[in-house]
């Protein structure tokens, strides 16, 4: 029968403390030898320094039984298998015309609006609660195609994210934009109410006038994002190309969502946990496994400070050595004689 991780850790901390106790009496009884040499003529050091032997002893306990109850633990595994039937959506319309592969976005403004876009949703792809959740993802561009319909598979939409050509797919002309949107609302009418999220992907640069005719009430959450520089021009296809942010946050009001300015910033944390489909970011408590982890950080804080601490405070400030007194070679009675040390209170006294 193996034994639990706590009980090891547990035996690993008691024989680590009674290993450093042992180590510190015998340290003491060295100390006590040489300490008008050590500390000088007080022969003792600051007072708080007594604490030492007993914080050497607990931090030792604590990374012994942290780091054993680590080892012993078996590791969680975190993967589930989704069920059957989806009880969430998430619906993601994805702006493929040219306009979308300018290296105008990003922190540093030169990654491609579509690359750019791939990694903004992917703050999404990665709270979704995986078991109930399935994802259907629509190109748009001068129509609408559904690329990916109600997939568990994460991976596949990441591969669909990073940037591939889909224009190629499509005719040549003018961007779709609010006819694609209004495809992807009319494939969500089958869906339970409140059961998906909208997230929206484009550079606005489209033109279609903004226009949303009713919202299917399986939508629970709206998010268009916005991509591209929203102040300087790209020339693509004989057109300035822009972030159009008016019709952008014109088309989130009339889905009663919210628009994000994603040209160089990811979604915030607050958008993202509000949203249906993400899974809750709901903790066990403190289990065994955080319990280690605090004393491996306390007990290895603890005795990282402790010397240098010593090394730099432990040590009263004295004006006045001690004073070595020449022996004479034998005692009285014959016996060999042994130096004797001189505290500066005794020269004080006349003693010589």
């Amino acid at each position: 029968m193996v034994a639990s991780p706590a009980l090891l850790g547990c035996l690993a901390a008691i024989t680590c403390a009674v290993c450093i106790a042992l180590a510190e009496w015998l340290h003491n009884r060295r100390i006590a030898r040489v300490a008008f040499l050590a500390f000088g003529a007080s022969g003792r050091p600051r007072q708080w320094t007594a604490f030492a032997p007993a914080v050497r002893v607990i931090s030792g306990s604590l990374l012994a039984f942290g780091l054993t109850v680590l080892f012993w633990m078996e590791p969680k595994a975190i993967e589930k298998e989704p069920t059957l039937e989806a009880s969430k959506h998430l619906l993601v319309c994805l702006d493929a015309s040219p306009s979308m592969f300018v290296a105008d976005s990003g922190p540093n403004g030169k990654i491609k609006r579509a690359i750019w876009a791939g990694e903004v949703i992917q703050a999404i792809l990665d709270r979704l609660d995986t078991e109930t959740t399935r994802v259907t993802v629509f190109a748009v561009y001068t129509k609408s195609i559904p690329v990916i319909e109600e997939t568990f598979d994460r991976n596949v939409v990441r591969n669909l994210l990073d940037g591939l050509p889909l224009y190629a797919a499509f005719e040549a002309g003018p961007t779709k934009l609010s006819t694609g949107v209004g495809d992807a609302l009319n494939y969500a009418r089958k869906w339970q109410p409140k059961s998906a999220t909208l997230v929206i992907v484009s550079d606005g640069d489209s033109e279609e006038k903004t226009d949303v005719r009713s919202i299917p009430s399986s939508i629970a959450d709206s998010i268009v994002i916005g991509v591209g520089d929203p102040i300087r021009p790209t020339m693509v296809s004989g057109h300035r190309s822009t972030q159009d942010t008016a019709s952008l946050k014109l088309l989130a009001s009339k889905l009663n969502g919210v628009y994000h300015q994603g040209n160089n910033k990811q979604l915030p944390s607050h958008i993202v946990n509000k949203l249906t489909m993400v899974r809750p970011r709901v903790t066990d408590g403190i289990g065994l496994r955080e319990l280690a982890l605090a004393c491996i950080a306390l007990g290895g804080t603890a005795l990282c400070f402790l010397g240098p601490a010593l090394l730099l405070f432990g040590k009263r400030i004295s004006h006045l050595p001690a004073v070595l007194v020449a022996p004479s070679p034998l005692k009285r009675d014959g016996s060999p004689a042994k130096n004797d040390w001189v505290k500066p209170n005794m020269l004080k006294n006349g003693v010589s």
